[in-house]
């Protein structure tokens, strides 16, 4: 999955971005086995890049087939869009009593979490569009890593076995029921990166039938979603 570059200023990038880039350095093959995915879930005040912000980055690793539960990310920011019609879905509300940041401080820290993971998450255009555009307004680049969408993964596998309607748009509660997970925490950002962690590690082995998988054969996408 591709995404558009911004333009700025390497050279004067501050630190944490130095060192996030440096990761991106080494070009070593990747096996699955050994790659260290992170899904993870944004909570926002709506869906317009350009207006809306982040209200809540959750995240958790999946390495060897297994959800690490110690190596996970959850931060949460401080509002300064505030919309009273997605409080109902989100449930964030701006005088919540959680600890809060400032948005470069969040990125710092999902870019310390990161490093050079591949990237999960479920209609992964949006999560990665408002996490770059939230880069940008700080004149940094755009994400770097991998990216693998769920949604797209869960497609392959059904046509698999020749059961897909290729224009249909399936949601996180649909892949949920079908692959028998129960929805718990729905629409908070941890709760959902959780959910999408357990379907990635269901959708997997369903693409992996005769167990020849390679890395690369995670990102091609036969049908063109």
């Amino acid at each position: 999955m591709k995404f558009p570059f911004f333009n700025f200023n390497k050279t004067q990038a501050p630190e944490f971005w130095k060192r996030y880039s440096e990761h991106f350095k080494s070009k070593e093959q990747r096996t699955i086995k050994e790659t260290r995915f992170i899904v993870f879930d944004t909570e926002t005040t709506g869906f317009d890049f350009k207006e809306d912000r982040i209200l809540c980055i959750g995240a958790t690793a999946i390495k060897d087939n297994k959800i690490l539960i110690k190596d996970g990310l959850e931060v949460y920011l401080h509002q300064s869009v505030f919309k009273a019609d997605t409080v109902k879905i989100h449930g964030i509300l701006k005088s919540e009593k959680v600890k809060k940041v400032e948005e470069i401080e969040a990125l710092i820290q999902f870019l310390d979490y990161i490093k050079d993971s591949v990237l999960v998450a479920h209609h992964a255009g949006f999560d990665i569009g408002i996490i770059n555009r939230a880069l940008k307004r700080h004149n940094l680049g755009k994400l770097k890593n991998d990216v693998l969408d769920t949604g797209i993964l869960f497609k392959r596998s059904k046509h698999i076995v020749n059961i897909i309607d290729p224009n249909k748009k399936y949601t996180l509660d649909e892949i949920a029921q079908e692959l028998k997970i129960t929805p718990k925490d729905r629409h908070t950002a941890a709760g959902d990166a959780f959910i999408t962690g357990l379907a990635f590690l269901k959708i997997l082995p369903k693409l992996n039938k005769d167990g020849n998988m390679k890395y690369k054969d995670l990102f091609i996408n036969p049908l063109n979603y």
